[in-house]
C-alpha cells in the first residue's frame, strides 16, 4: 500500500519507458558516458609513447644529417691525405709554405707587393706644410688639417 502512494504521487514510476527518457532528457546515456570514459583512459594511456615515438623519430633524424656529415668530412680527409702521397704535391707546399727550393735554383722573394686595398681610406696629407715652425706645431697643424678636410 506504501508503494501505491509513491506511485500515485508520481515519485516511483512504474515503467521502464519513462526511467530511459528520464536518460535521453539529460541527452546522455549510460552506454555513451562508459564509451567516452574508455575513451579517454586510451588516449591518457597512450599519449605518452606516442610522444616518446615522435621524439626519438626527430633525433633519429638528426643522427642520421650528423652522420652523413661527419661521412662528408671524413671522405674529405681521406682525398686530402691521398694528394700526400704524391711527390709532386708535397714539393709544392713544400716550395708555397716551407719556401723550399731545389738545388740549382735561386729563390727571389719579393717583399711589400701587396696592393692598397682601399686607396680612398688614405688621408691627403697637406701640400703645403708651415716651413720654419717647430715639428711638432707642424704635426698639430697637418692633423687638425686633413680632420677639416674629411
Amino acid at each position: 500500500m506504501a508503494k501505491n502512494k509513491f506511485f500515485a504521487a508520481g515519485l516511483i514510476s512504474g515503467s521502464r519507458k519513462s526511467i530511459k527518457l528520464g536518460l535521453k532528457k539529460h541527452g546522455l546515456s549510460n552506454r555513451a558516458l562508459i564509451v567516452g570514459i574508455v575513451l579517454f583512459v586510451v588516449a591518457i594511456t597512450l599519449a605518452p609513447p606516442i610522444q616518446n615515438y615522435f621524439t626519438q623519430r626527430a633525433q633519429i633524424n638528426a643522427l642520421k644529417t650528423q652522420i652523413s656529415d661527419n661521412q662528408a668530412m671524413l671522405d674529405k680527409a681521406a682525398t686530402e691525405l691521398a694528394q700526400w702521397d704524391d711527390p709532386e704535391f708535397v714539393a709544392s707546399q713544400a716550395r708555397s709554405r716551407l719556401y723550399f727550393v731545389f738545388p740549382g735554383e735561386r729563390q727571389y722573394i719579393v717583399v711589400g707587393n701587396e696592393e692598397i686595398e682601399n686607396s680612398e681610406q688614405q688621408t691627403k696629407v697637406p701640400e703645403q706644410l708651415p716651413i720654419g715652425i717647430p715639428w711638432y706645431s707642424r704635426l698639430i697643424s697637418s692633423i687638425t688639417s686633413t680632420n677639416v678636410s674629411n
